[in-house]
């Protein structure tokens, strides 16, 4: 359950805020609430679910202080982890990074698929990061992209044609670092990358954090 669950809040169906009732999710997945409880408290513990006690359980959700903090935070360890990455990553792996930064490309078409666009960019930042050996740090990454997840579904909406094309451009910049084994200049970039995600946002609609 906690599979289908999380599933459905990256894909957006849950949104950021709203109510999990527990009742609800055990009509929704033919379930008694024992196993609903289970998977809201591991969702919890990957950043996607807020519970109060006494009071409920709500996808977990970013203000604007907590927002910015947060891509702060991954400007910091996401660097980090593609540095200690890349020396591990295998050829199989870097062979599908290069593929995957393909399959970004294709969704920028006249009718931009950005749902896919978000599913395969999840897929190549999270693979670039597989060769990380100390797993605290892959969960707190986990945790800061899972926390973040609505904020890039946002960004991709909002982006003009120039901001794909920069996007993309971040990728392949990315993947030449990885491919070179170059550690410090994979780095740099996922830096900058994530660094123009915040200054996108920074001054964010009403309802952005609403």
């Amino acid at each position: 359950m906690a599979d289908e669950l999380r599933g459905l809040i990256l894909e957006g169906e849950f949104k950021p805020g709203q109510r999990l009732g527990q009742e609800m999710l055990a009509d929704r997945f033919n379930a008694s609430r024992m196993p609903v409880r289970e998977a809201l408290r591991q969702l919890e513990s990957e950043g996607l679910v807020s519970i109060v006690p006494h009071s409920g359980a709500w996808v977990a959700k970013l203000d604007a202080f907590e927002f910015d903090q947060t891509y702060k935070l991954r400007e910091v360890v996401e660097p980090l982890a593609i540095r200690e990455s890349i020396p591990n990553l295998s050829e199989e792996q870097i062979d599908r990074l290069v593929e995957l930064v393909k399959e970004i490309d294709a969704t920028a078409g006249p009718r931009r698929d950005i749902e896919g666009f978000l599913r395969l960019d999840r897929e190549f930042h999270l693979l670039t990061y597989a060769g990380v050996r100390h797993q605290p740090l892959m969960e707190m990454v986990l945790r800061l992209w899972n926390t973040t997840q609505h904020y890039r579904r946002l960004l991709v909406h909002r982006q003009a044609v120039d901001d794909v094309v920069a996007t993309n451009l971040d990728h392949a910049l990315i993947l030449d670092g990885i491919r070179r084994r170059d550690p410090e200049a994979a780095g740099a970039m996922v830096q900058l990358h994530i660094q123009r995600t915040r200054k996108t946002l920074v001054d964010p609609s009403d309802d952005t954090f609403g």
